[in-house]
């Protein structure tokens, strides 16, 4: 079996045959997901090449290539939903071929969390992202991982909170990132705690 092929939706994706060149008595038959839909054929014997993308409710339609000469089979414009085991059958030979489509990653957003008239000197954010499956999202203080929370195959909204005092002067970002992507976005202190910190400032003064 092949190692996985990881790909970010959108992208085209090849699906090799490892052959240089096909039989004059060759059978091409792929076939993809636990049933083993039939989705492309070539038949030498007939001379016949074909391209089955109104299976499976149409989910391939206009969006597989063969190549005449390898067998090989192109997708194009991937989608997540396209994940997942593909087959060539050559005669009687088997060519196993897994596949994996992430979503395009959003960057990550980081708000106050913190009340307006806070006399705490620290400051509580939260970092999230909307939408998204088999994702990481995580915390950073410099390269030093703080915390971090995942999602699998359901597209869901993470969100992850983070307490800092408004003095600090560490840097720290917020990552979203999966197998083969990442977005991230830096904490700004100042901008994001500045009320709970000139709060606590005056009641220093007028204590």
């Amino acid at each position: 079996m092949n190692g996985i092929q990881s790909v970010m939706e959108g992208d085209s994706v090849t699906l090799n045959s490892n052959l240089t060149e096909m039989m004059d008595e060759d059978l091409f038959l792929w076939r993809f997901g636990p049933e083993n839909t039939l989705i492309a054929e070539i038949d030498l014997i007939d001379d016949s090449m074909a391209v089955y993308d109104d299976v499976l409710d149409g989910r391939f339609r206009d969006r597989l290539k063969l190549d005449s000469q390898t067998g090989s089979l192109t997708i194009i414009n991937t989608r997540t939903e396209d994940s997942g085991c593909y087959k060539l059958n050559i005669n009687h030979a088997t060519k196993h071929f897994n596949l994996a489509v992430y979503g395009v990653l959003p960057v990550p957003v980081i708000s106050s969390n913190s009340s307006q008239y806070s006399s705490s000197s620290n400051c509580s954010v939260v970092c999230s992202a909307g939408n998204v499956s088999d994702a990481t999202l995580s915390w950073y203080k410099e390269n030093s991982l703080l915390s971090s929370i995942s999602v699998t195959d359901f597209s869901i909204s993470l969100s992850l909170p983070l307490e800092v005092d408004y003095e600090d002067r560490n840097t720290y970002s917020c990552v979203l990132n999966n197998p083969i992507s990442n977005q991230t976005r830096h904490l700004n202190i100042t901008q994001l705690c500045h009320t709970s910190a000139g709060t606590l400032i005056l009641m220093s003064v007028y204590s």
